[in-house]
Parts: structure tokens; C-alpha cells; sequence
């Protein structure tokens, strides 16, 4: 493997920016000092003027494959997260088939050793019914178990309260949950088709799954989590009264309760469903702009831990469908970074947040070893970013097998420039090097 010398970066890591030089060796960070000038490397990167990041760690994407290709593939959706800063990812379980078993999740992993150009975990879905394949996972090489408490895409749903207990109680690794009341969301539907028949406009979306529907379920499965001490992770919140569920006074490798912000709930807001339609129909909903701010305010104070992106692309063709019938979910990997920097640019985030919350509190969070910071010994997942180079998302540089973008026609502020995977120069200036492949994450069982 070759080595890299980057030097003059300004290195954004564990609540400091130093301006320093960083060798990478056998994919790892063999050094960091003021100056490694006299160090011979294979590739020298002049990172003066730009700033170095810890690789972004994305903890819920939905790559689509296997059995929705049509749509994204792991090749495809990791290669657009690569150009976009993010070194490693976890993808979720409701692919065709769902990856419930062992089997099935290996399954997944043998194909991401051969195609993905990023680092790589993959959920077990749980399901009413396997419990016994959830108590084989091996702690240490899978990221987590992933629970739907309300249902989305693939409709794989524990509603089963005995199921969820079980899940709760016999359980010892960490629980992600999508949580949402499919009876309240069935209810207000039921509501809103009697007005509107089988025509909804997409606008109600927030008002059918509701911030009730949302609260209810994070609340219960706060509850059984503390009755039963499970390690719960809460994923995309999307209401400002979740954010009562959540503990700031505890550090983070002590919480058992977690909690995750997507971009798009930090983003967008119910005014922007009238010029984005269906586009940013999310589950949960993007609801208020109250919602959205106290979100983005809660990722600043630690009630909420990490920032991800539920990357769940669908074609243009299923999105322009009506209310009833588009899929939820939208491309977002590709600009998770850059959308964050321009929040920094807006004076309401600094870059050594952008670097915990996307990249150290994943890594702590998750207990994903050697990766997640820019420390000696560690894996060489880096970031070279441009803090200063405009440019605008258009069809032609999106990456996304889907095509689209919700940021479309949007100019972020800066730009990513060189994309570091486990040691190996993998993107640079728009191009590719393709000829390493990321790596399985691993996992410490013990804090």
C-alpha cells in the first residue's frame, strides 16, 4: 500500500484545529507532527489553506441492494459517500430479502468486500420471530441489531409487544430503532382520505405521521429500554418534544440512551413541501420549522449524539407518483459534509462539532475500534476539505445511482477534495482510485 504525506493541513480533531503534517503508512496514521517534511512518502498532498477531518462514519444508510437496484447499490451509493467525505458507513436491513438471519447479513458483507470503496457494517433486522438468530450476532463484527417500531420501507415491523420485550431484555449489543405508531399514523391517514380521498396532498405528510406518532413510540421504547437497560439508540429525530427523552448531563460513553439528527430534519421544514414535494417525503416527517432548529439545537447541547443521513434513494419516476403511492426516503450521502459546512459557514455550528458529531461521537457511540479521529496508531480515515470553494449540485455531478438530489440547484461553500479510505487514496479532485476496496468495521464488545 502506498504512503501518504499530507502536509500544512489544518487538522480539525477532538476539539481543536492545529496546523500540522500527517504520515499514513500501511493504512494507518503512523504520525502526526508540526512538520514531517523530512519524511518520504509515494504521494505528497500540499493541504495548505484546507482543512483535515476524520473521515465521516454515516450510521444509517439504505444502499438497496440486495433486490432494489434499480435504485442504488452498494457500489454505487458508497462511491457517491466517498467523493462526499464519508469513509464508513452502516446500512440498514429491509433489502429484498430483509437481512434477518446470519445468513443473510453475511451475505451482504461478501458483497461489500468486493464493491465497496468505503468501510462497511451492516444491521440485523429484527423481526416478531428471530430472536435466536439476534442472540447468534457476533458483537464484535457487526454494528447492531435494527428494530422498525413503525413501518417504512419493506414493512418490516415488530409490533409484537412480547417480541419487543424479548428483543429488549436478552439483547446485549446496541438496539437502533425507527420509532413511529403505526396506529396513530393508520388513524390519521384514515382522516385525511376522508377529506381528500386517495389525492393527499403531500404537505399533510407531518400531520399523518405526527409529532404524537413519534413521541409515543420513542417514549415506550425509552421506558422498556430503562426497565431492561438496553443499549437504545433512537434514530432520526423528527420532533422537538422527543428531545425530552434525551439525557446531556452524562458523557456519552456512559448513556445507554442515544439519540441520532439527520441532515434533512436539520435542513428542511414543512414551508418546503410546496416547492419540493415529494421529494423530501421522509419517515418520520420533515415537520415544523420549530422542529427542525430545536434539532439542530439539541445536536449542539448532547441531548442528541451523532448526525447521519438515512440515505434511501428512489427513482425520480417512483417520487413523482402521488402522495399514496411515492416511497419515503431521499439521496443524502453524497453532501452530508458539505450541507453541515455550510451551516458552519452560517455562523451556527463550529467545524470541531461538525468533526464529533460526524465522526468521534459515531465512533464512541458505536465502539467502532481505531477509527473515528485523527490519533497515531488509528486507520487512516481522513477528509481533505476546501472550505472555500463554491460549487453548485447539479444532475451531471450527482453520484447516486438514483440521479436526483433534494439539494439540487443548491451551491454549498466548500468542497471536498481528497477522500482518504482505510490508508488508500481513494478519491481525489473528482477521480477515483478504485483498485483497494474499504474494510469490515469492527466493534469492542467492553467500553
Amino acid at each position: 500500500m502506498k504512503s501518504i504525506l499530507i502536509t500544512g493541513a489544518n487538522i480539525v480533531n477532538e476539539g481543536r484545529i492545529t496546523r500540522g503534517d500527517v504520515l499514513v503508512r500501511e493504512g494507518r496514521i503512523s504520525k502526526i507532527g508540526p512538520d514531517l517534511s523530512h519524511e518520504s512518502a509515494d504521494i505528497h498532498l500540499d493541504a495548505r489553506g484546507k482543512h483535515l477531518f476524520p473521515g465521516v462514519i454515516d450510521d444509517q444508510v439504505h444502499f438497496r441492494e440486495p433486490g432494489l437496484t434499480h435504485k442504488g447499490e452498494i457500489y454505487t451509493e458508497a462511491k457517491a459517500g466517498v467523493a462526499g467525505g464519508t469513509t464508513s458507513y452502516m446500512e440498514m436491513p429491509n433489502t429484498v430479502p430483509q437481512a434477518v438471519s446470519i445468513e443473510l447479513l453475511e451475505a451482504k458483507y461478501a458483497r461489500a468486500k468486493e464493491v465497496s470503496l468505503a468501510n462497511y457494517s451492516f444491521f440485523l433486522g429484527g423481526t416478531n420471530d428471530n430472536l435466536d438468530e439476534i442472540l447468534k450476532l457476533d458483537l464484535e463484527n457487526v454494528c447492531g441489531l435494527k428494530v422498525f417500531q413503525g413501518s417504512s420501507t419493506g414493512n418490516m415491523v415488530v409490533d409484537n409487544i412480547e417480541s419487543l420485550e424479548g428483543i429488549f431484555k436478552e439483547y446485549k449489543g446496541l438496539l437502533a430503532i425507527h420509532s413511529e405508531n403505526d396506529h396513530i399514523i393508520k388513524t390519521n391517514l384514515e382522516e385525511y382520505k376522508k377529506t381528500y380521498g386517495d389525492d393527499i396532498p403531500v404537505k399533510f405528510h407531518p400531520k399523518i405521521r405526527s409529532q404524537e406518532a413519534c413521541y409515543d413510540a420513542s417514549s415506550r421504547a425509552v421506558a422498556m429500554a430503562k426497565k431492561y437497560g438496553t443499549r437504545l439508540h433512537i434514530l432520526h429525530i423528527s420532533t422537538a418534544k422527543e428531545l425530552e427523552l434525551f439525557d446531556n448531563t452524562i458523557p456519552l460513553e456512559e448513556k445507554k440512551i442515544t439519540a441520532e439528527a439527520c441532515i434533512h430534519h436539520m435542513w428542511f421544514a414543512e414551508e418546503d413541501y410546496d416547492t419540493k414535494g415529494n421529494l423530501i417525503k421522509w419517515n418520520p416527517a420533515v415537520k415544523t420549522a420549530n422542529d427542525r432548529d430545536q434539532i439542530f439545537q439539541a445536536m449542539l447541547d448532547d441531548r442528541i449524539d451523532v448526525i447521519a443521513t438515512d440515505h434511501a434513494p428512489h427513482t425520480l419516476e417512483e417520487k413523482a407518483q402521488s402522495y399514496l403511492k411515492a416511497p419515503s426516503g431521499g439521496p443524502l450521502i453524497q453532501h452530508s459534509l458539505v450541507a453541515m459546512l455550510d451551516f458552519y459557514h452560517q455562523g451556527k455550528i463550529s467545524l470541531e462539532t461538525i468533526a464529533q458529531k460526524m465522526s468521534h461521537n459515531v465512533a464512541r457511540l458505536f465502539r467502532i475500534k481505531d477509527r473515528g479521529f485523527i490519533r497515531e496508531g488509528y486507520f487512516a480515515d481522513l477528509v481533505l476539505v476546501d472550505l472555500n470553494s463554491p460549487w453548485t449540485v447539479t444532475k451531471e455531478n450527482i453520484l447516486a445511482k438514483c440521479g436526483w438530489s433534494p439539494f439540487e440547484g443548491h451551491s454549498f461553500q466548500s468542497k471536498v477534495t481528497h477522500t482518504i479510505i482505510s490508508g488508500h487514496l481513494a478519491y481525489q479532485e473528482g477521480q477515483f482510485d478504485e483498485s483497494k476496496k474499504g474494510e469490515r468495521l469492527t466493534f469492542s464488545i467492553n467500553k
